[in-house]
């Protein structure tokens, strides 16, 4: 038997045990990287001047004397004087506050308690989150039209209960100046409290199920399982729906624009009509800089030590 010859190797190639050329991933992740930036390069535009950019101008527009067009007259913290002087402007802020405490916590709880009932693997789960999440999916325009309906004294729910024979109900919340930030409260969380249950549901999706397996043989009742044990553990979906439902009362404008229009009176009013009302209504640059900058403020003041304990607690958990 005539041994196998190895076909010989050309000059340029390495024994098969000799060193390995490196390979070249440089110039590959030099073009993934300048890829990337280039992909985000809208967004970092749009971050800068958009937003970043807007938030700077409405700074130096609050510090000047401008009213129908920008100025470049040097006023200092004088428009500030005036919102603070101005009653609506108190008003506004005393009912966006009323209201943001309502709203979140109905939410919250509403929300977390659907999501407990359909984690119990009901039947018809799917349509059952469909119809609780579909008021999410209209704008609050629509929402607010509907329950202004809803809540008309001559067409709504009173109409009807006096129809049934209720003929000394009330439920003329919507024109009562003491009641009617809260009907704009039972609008909004009838829209938004599916968001919530949508985001803790998947964080009681993400439980294991042999914590319910321990928890039933040491018999433990199911309310304290999921006062001690299972809500603590939806922390992170509980902070995103909060940051969610936050940015949402900052933003309240459409459902009190449908509903009330801001009354009776101003009974109604919040910061984000407020700011616009005098931007476009009034004509007064200048005023309506200054709520931007306060309100901005404000939402600053609680959403940063929020995440920066948030950022500490993920940091913890890393070490």
């Amino acid at each position: 038997m005539h041994a196998l010859k190895l076909p010989a190797t050309g000059s340029g190639d390495r024994p098969r045990n000799g060193p390995r050329r490196r390979p070249r991933h440089k110039p590959l992740k030099k073009r993934f990287s300048i890829a990337a930036w280039l992909a985000l390069l809208p967004m970092i535009l749009t971050v800068v001047f958009a937003y970043l950019g807007t938030m700077v101008w409405t700074a130096r527009v609050s510090l000047s004397n401008s009213r129908t067009f920008p100025s470049d007259t040097f006023v200092g913290f004088t428009q500030y004087v005036r919102l603070f002087h101005n009653d609506r402007w108190l008003q506004s802020l005393q009912n966006i506050v009323i209201y943001g405490v309502c709203f979140i916590v109905a939410c919250m709880v509403i929300g977390l308690l659907l999501a407990i009932f359909i984690d119990q693997r009901v039947v018809a789960e799917g349509a059952l989150r469909t119809v609780f999440l579909y008021p999410y999916a209209m704008s609050f325009v629509a929402t607010g039209l509907v329950w202004q309906w809803i809540l008309n004294p001559e067409l709504g729910a009173q109409a009807v209960l006096h129809k049934l024979g209720f003929a000394h109900a009330r439920f003329d919340w919507i024109v009562d100046q003491d009641w009617v930030i809260y009907t704009i409260v039972i609008a909004t969380v009838w829209q938004a409290s599916g968001l919530v249950m949508a985001l803790l549901l998947a964080g009681l999706r993400g439980i294991d199920d042999e914590l319910w397996k321990a928890a039933r043989i040491d018999g433990i009742p199911r309310w304290r399982v999921y006062a001690s044990i299972v809500v603590p553990m939806l922390g992170p979906s509980i902070s995103t729906a909060f940051v969610l439902l936050f940015v949402m009362v900052v933003k309240l404008y459409d459902a009190v624009v449908a509903m009330t229009q801001g009354g009776p009176g101003t009974a109604s009013e919040v910061p984000a009509k407020f700011i616009m009302d005098y931007l476009f209504g009034r004509a007064n640059i200048g005023l309506a800089s200054a709520a931007s900058i306060v309100l901005l403020a404000t939402v600053l003041a609680i959403l940063a030590p929020f995440f920066y304990a948030r950022s500490r607690a993920a940091l913890r958990k890393e070490v």
